[in-house]
């Protein structure tokens, strides 16, 4: 496992393997993929990561070209999904966003959140894209 950098999410969407994530990770998170795997349904892509959130950090506004399944492993999460009330989720809970849909991640507790994501994706897309 190695943690993606700006540099290391550039060449993997250079080489089209569907890996690129943000195009900058915001400071107090980080990304990891554990698994990145073309799947047999035709154009398709799994990417499983794994986020770790300093207290106070936040992942940024952000989409995926497909779905978001989340476990919060750790610590306490809000999940701000545009158009749904914030959603606070503690270690154990799960979570799902719909392909597309503008959400955010934020620690709101004391120590270290960290969530395990499968994303579903259109293969040779990048996992993630920054909204403004």
């Amino acid at each position: 496992m190695k943690k993606l950098t700006i540099a290391t999410a550039l060449a993997a969407a250079a080489l089209g393997t569907g890996v690129g994530l943000l195009n900058a990770q915001q400071p107090g998170f980080t990304r990891t993929v554990l698994q990145d795997q073309d799947l047999t349904a035709q154009g398709r892509h799994a990417v499983v990561a794994r986020a770790e959130f300093i207290p106070g950090g936040q992942a940024g506004r952000h989409t995926h070209p497909g779905e978001e399944l989340g476990y919060v492993v750790d610590g306490t999460l809000q999940l701000l999904v545009d158009g749904q009330p914030p959603r606070t989720l503690k270690a154990g809970e799960v979570f799902f966003v719909p392909a597309g849909v503008v959400h955010d991640g934020k620690n709101v507790g004391k120590g270290k959140a960290v969530v395990l994501a499968t994303y579903v994706v259109e293969k040779g897309r990048p996992v993630a894209t920054a909204i403004k």
